[in-house]
Formats: C-alpha cells, sequence, structure tokens
C-alpha cells in the first residue's frame, strides 16, 4: 500500500499503482469527471500515471491553471497532428502550451499556410477529438528515439533527443499520431469541444535567427463551446480597449521611427496626465516622509558596477558611451538605485535620522529586442516612480507596512479593486542567479511574509520570481477584462547597502549597515498608464481626465456665453473646453462621446437666458438643465468620493 497526502492535509491509502484517477473516484464521481491533469510529490503528471510511492497529490481541473496548462499542450498534440496529415512532409518542432492557448512551430517545406487555411485545420481537429484517443506516455531509449525521427527525416526533434540524456525520453501517442513529449496531458481527446486558430507568424528554430525559420501557428481550445465564444468575445472587448488604439485616439502618446523604437512621445493631453499622477503620488509621499530627489541619466560604469547592474543588465543593454578621455565610460541608467545609494552616502547619518525616504520619478533605459517592444507595456525609456528606504533593521516591518498601505491607497483611488499580492522568493535549486548570502536572503524573504500577513493580503508565494539583489512583494492586479498585470512592486535589499558600503551610527556608537526597501507603486509610468488605459477603456476616474466637460453651443453665437459656463467651470478648477463649431449638436456629441469626455455641457438660447447648462453624462445620456455652479459640485463631489487624502 502506498500514502497519497492530499492539499487539505488528509492522508488517503492505495494499493501500488493506483492512478490519479483512482484517487479522484475515491472522493467523487463528480471529482473524476472533472479531473484532467495531476501533480504528484511536485511533478506534473497524467491522471493515468501509476503511483508507486507515497507523496502528495494535486489534482487539477480546467479550473486550475495547471489544467489548462495540460489542456491546450495536449490540444497542440492534436494539432499536430491535423498538420501532418493535410500537409504531408511537414517537420513537427516543438508546441508548448502558453498563455490562454498554444503554439506549435512548423517547417512546412514546399506547403505554405495563411489564415484561410485555418477552417480545415480545426475541422481536422474536431475530428479527432472526436474520436476520445487516450494520451498515453511511454518511456523510448535515446537509440530508438533518434532512429524514429531520423526516419521521419526530422533534424529539428534529432537536435532536441540528441541534447537529452537516456532514460529521460519519453513519446506521447494518440490516434495514430506520435510526438517527443515529456507529459502533462488530459485524459483523453474527447474532452476537447471547441477549437479556434488565432494566427500565424514567422519563428527561428530555438529563437536563433542564424537557424531556419518555421511556421508558427497558435491556437486555442475549451472544453465547451459557450467558453470560447465568451473568450472570443472578450478578445473583442480587448481590441476596443487596447492602449495603443486609445492612446491614438485620445491624443496621449505616440512613437517616431526617427526617435527610435521603444521610447515614447508624450503628447500634451498625455504629458498632462502624466503630471497629475506623478502630482497624486508626490502629495501622497509627502504625507509619507518621503523626500523627492533628482538623478542623472547617466552614470559612469563603475556604478553600475558596484551595484551588479552591469553584469546583470550590461551586455544586453545599450552600450557604453566613451568620452575623450581614454578609458571613461558612462551607461545609460537602467535603475535608479545606485544613484540613491551614492545620495545616501553623502552625508553621515545616526540611527535618529533613520528611515531616510529618498523619491524620484526618474527615467531609466533598458535595450528590449525589437521583437518584445509593445506600446507602452514594454517599451526602452520608462519613468520609474522610484523610492528607495533606508531604514535600521528593527524599523523594517514597519516601513515594509507603511508602502503596503501606500500602495493600497494608489489602487483604490484608480479603481484597481481586485488584486493578489505575490511573494516572490529566490529559486532555491539555483542560488548562482543571484548576489548576497544566504542568511540576508533568509531575513528579507521572511520580513515581506511577515509583512503581508499582518496587513491581512490575501498572497501567493512564488519560487524563483525575486529580483537579482532580494525578494520582494508584487502586486498582481486583475483589470476590467479579468487579465492580471503585475503593477507595484516592493522589495527588501540587504545587498546594495553592502556593496555600496552604507552606514549609520547606531546607539553603541558603532558603524551599522541599513536595511534598503526598493518601491514602486506604479511600477513604471509608461506601464501603468496602459494598464489603466485598458482597464478604463479610456474612461479614466474623473480626478484624472484630461478634460472634465466640454460645452457644446448649439451655434455659433453662443459662443460668448460659452467662454462664461468654462470661466466659472475653471474657477471651480474643473478642466474644460469649448465646441463652437458650426456642427449640428447631434455630431458633437457623437464626437464627445468617442473622446470619452465625462460631461457634456450643451448651451442653447434657453440656457443662455437662464444661466444653465444642459448636461448630459458619458454612457449614460440626459441628466438635467441646472446651473453651472450646481454642476461644478456634481463634480467635485464625484472627485472627493474617488480621491480621498492618504492618511498615515
Amino acid at each position: 500500500m502506498i500514502k497519497v497526502t492530499l492539499p487539505d492535509g488528509s492522508i488517503k491509502e492505495f494499493e501500488q499503482g493506483a492512478t490519479p484517477m483512482d484517487v479522484a473516484n475515491s472522493i467523487s464521481a463528480g471529482l473524476a469527471r472533472n479531473v484532467i491533469s495531476a501533480k504528484f510529490n511536485d511533478k506534473i503528471v497524467e491522471a493515468s500515471t501509476p503511483l508507486t510511492t507515497d507523496g502528495a497529490l494535486t489534482l487539477y481541473t480546467w479550473n486550475d491553471d495547471e489544467g489548462k496548462k495540460a489542456f491546450w499542450h495536449s490540444t497542440s498534440h492534436v494539432m499536430a497532428q491535423a498538420i501532418e496529415e493535410l500537409y504531408p512532409g511537414s517537420k513537427l518542432t516543438i508546441g508548448p502550451a502558453i498563455e490562454n492557448g498554444f503554439y506549435y512551430d512548423v517547417d512546412f517545406g514546399e506547403h505554405t499556410l495563411s489564415e484561410n487555411d485555418f477552417g480545415k485545420i480545426e475541422n481536422r481537429m474536431l475530428e479527432i477529438a472526436r474520436g476520445k484517443h487516450d494520451f498515453k506516455l511511454r518511456e523510448v531509449s535515446k537509440a530508438d528515439a533518434l532512429d524514429y525521427y531520423k526516419k521521419q527525416d526530422n533534424p529539428f526533434k534529432v537536435e532536441l533527443i540528441e541534447n537529452l540524456e537516456d532514460g529521460t525520453i519519453t513519446f506521447c501517442d494518440h490516434d495514430t499520431f506520435t510526438d517527443l513529449c515529456r507529459g502533462g496531458h488530459i485524459p483523453n481527446t474527447g474532452i476537447i469541444k471547441a477549437v479556434k486558430l488565432m494566427s500565424v507568424a514567422g519563428a527561428y528554430w530555438r529563437g536563433d535567427e542564424k537557424k531556419p525559420q518555421l511556421t508558427r501557428v497558435y491556437g486555442t481550445s475549451f472544453p465547451k463551446q459557450k467558453e470560447l465564444k465568451e473568450y472570443l468575445e472578450l478578445l473583442e472587448e480587448a481590441k476596443k480597449r487596447d492602449h495603443r488604439k486609445l492612446g491614438r485616439e485620445l491624443e496621449l502618446f505616440t512613437f517616431s521611427q526617427k526617435v527610435g523604437q521603444g521610447l515614447p512621445l508624450w503628447l500634451p493631453k498625455g504629458a498632462a496626465l502624466r503630471e497629475r499622477l506623478e502630482n497624486f503620488l508626490k502629495k501622497a509621499q509627502k504625507t509619507a516622509g518621503y523626500e523627492m530627489v533628482v538623478s542623472p541619466h547617466i552614470g559612469q560604469k563603475e556604478l553600475y558596477v558596484t551595484s551588479g547592474h552591469y553584469a546583470k543588465y550590461g551586455e544586453d543593454s545599450f552600450q557604453p558611451i566613451k568620452t575623450p578621455n581614454e578609458g571613461e565610460e558612462f551607461l545609460l541608467k537602467p535603475m535608479n538605485c545606485p544613484h540613491h545609494c551614492e545620495i545616501y552616502n553623502a552625508t553621515s547619518w545616526s540611527y535618529r535620522d533613520l528611515p531616510k525616504r529618498f523619491a524620484e520619478f526618474g527615467t531609466v533605459y533598458r535595450y528590449e529586442q525589437s521583437g518584445e517592444l509593445h506600446g507602452l507595456t514594454r517599451v526602452r525609456g520608462f519613468t520609474q516612480d522610484d523610492a528607495h528606504i533606508f531604514c535600521t533593521p528593527d524599523q523594517l516591518d514597519e516601513e515594509f507596512k507603511k508602502v503596503i498601505d501606500l500602495t493600497l491607497y494608489v489602487f483604490d483611488s484608480l479603481g484597481f479593486e481586485n488584486f493578489t499580492a505575490q511573494v516572490s522568493l529566490r529559486d532555491p535549486e539555483n542560488k548562482e542567479k543571484y548576489i548576497g548570502s544566504d542568511d540576508v536572503w533568509d531575513k528579507a524573504e521572511n520580513a515581506i511574509i511577515s509583512a503581508a500577513k499582518e496587513k491581512g493580503l490575501n498572497y501567493v508565494v512564488e519560487t524563483g520570481e525575486a529580483a537579482f539583489y532580494g525578494p520582494k512583494l508584487d502586486f498582481m492586479v486583475k483589470d476590467a477584462l479579468g487579465r492580471n498585470w503585475q503593477l507595484g512592486t516592493i522589495q527588501v535589499d540587504y545587498n546594495l547597502p553592502e556593496r555600496f558600503d552604507l552606514t549609520y551610527k547606531g546607539s553603541d556608537n558603532e558603524s551599522h549597515r541599513p536595511v534598503m526597501i526598493h518601491r514602486a507603486p506604479f511600477g513604471s509610468m509608461e506601464r501603468f498608464v496602459a494598464i489603466l488605459l485598458e482597464h478604463t477603456g479610456g474612461n479614466f476616474p474623473l480626478w484624472l481626465m484630461p478634460e472634465q466637460a466640454i460645452i457644446l453651443s448649439l451655434s455659433e453665437k453662443y459662443e460668448k456665453y460659452s467662454q462664461k459656463v468654462l470661466t466659472l467651470l475653471e474657477n471651480n478648477e474643473i478642466r474644460a473646453r469649448k465646441d463652437n463649431r458650426n456642427e449640428t449638436i447631434g455630431k458633437k456629441i457623437r464626437e464627445a462621446e468617442m473622446g470619452k469626455y465625462p460631461y457634456m455641457l450643451i448651451v442653447g438660447e434657453q440656457e443662455a437666458n437662464d444661466g444653465t447648462v444642459s448636461v448630459r453624462k458619458h454612457g449614460e445620456g440626459d441628466i438635467g438643465t441646472m446651473p453651472v455652479e450646481a454642476f461644478a459640485e456634481i463634480v467635485n463631489n464625484e472627485i472627493r468620493k474617488t480621491l480621498k487624502a492618504f492618511e498615515v
């Protein structure tokens, strides 16, 4: 008999050779119907894998991320089978699950593939799926595996196998199809009820542009047709909310090939939006005891060698800037932290002076590959709402919790209500990726977990996601479309104070190392604005809107009254503009709706005579005619509800 420990801590005994599906059946028939994958002793296994030792078992359904991963990876096998049948001579390479689906890289040889071919591939995939073919994993010797793919004349699979060790190679079979695979499949093809090929693109073998170019076919699949329909509708909504599209329409930012890829240009409305976000955070930071500092956009190479950033970013980033002085090199700064360490080092500090909280909206530069650039979410120059807190070890817990409070204030003020905190720890199996001793890492990781628990955060722990210099608390925000984004980060760092020889004089009159907290509630201004655009669909919180109202006159003869209304609004600190064009009021309203103006104030003869405005609200329609002062009060009340002062 073997003992199987379930996630709730309960232990069940089974005969040796029992499968995860047997375990599921012992719990309930309903669970067994829904189980599609499993993990045993931290290794992903099939629902049909025999269990031969004691261990911990987790069962996955479609509702779990690992379940979806197995589902999509299995569907990639089905797509590969369909492609192999429909395009004889095609050579398969790899077909992993990815977020929201899967892809397969294929050498189509003499064949070509376009989106016009998707229908016949999908139809064949569904025919295969309806056959309810079991996925069966089997071990294969290296010699047999090589022989199999050499006979198929597939150099890609041969190359993969040559890099594997004998005894670790497995094939997955279903129907008449066989593929080299490590595992992680659903029980059978019949679970796949809906498929959709999404796009086709070029991809180099193993990401190396010196190697053959392949065709990458992207797809997705679901256990119900209804879920595919909902997903496609969500994608259509996402297209409407794409920040690149909205950024153009709302005249917030642009890009120029002459300026360079990944280097956004902020237009007047976008610059004003950024400025309001900065001022919002600066005001809260002042209340929280931060001091603003400014550091240059470049620094001597040695600065980043000392910090460890050169080793991390140097080779893959912008190349050093050489000066007329031989041997003198500068770098575009990849991070603000080294500069802030030197600002701290400019003064001698006592324990009575700490904590010191230095904040800066500092622009940093990293050379992202052109294929990875994406609107504002992945750029080469971006501004971080950076701050670094230098404190004593005794102050660390309190300071960390204060940063959590500030981050939650930012989220609340901007309408991000659904989020999870992620405690990102280092990978214990790959410690060479990180700097610093085990002792300081243990201290830092324990400090973050303790603060997260004490603040009552809903958090998960992820190993291997730490920064190279320390663990961190990342905030994973779910947007209006249900997508997860990493927004806001807090990091504990014992390493940079050591590297920069930072000290303070303690109560014992001896020198001690401060602890450093890195934090950025926005993360970067560019990425934050992109996510906020897509979350709100361009309908920002009223306090943040570039223009909160637009005055629409029925004709040009009411321009004088429009100006009077505009002046009254400005006196009430309401941002507005006039539209006195000789256009129909219907056209003006349609354009104002498209421009996301929160309020439209229509003025004509009646309003001019009565000293009123006829008010329409974006997306809602008419809300009545009222004096300008009454409208101003509506706006200011709405702002007061969403933008409260930060309290320490």
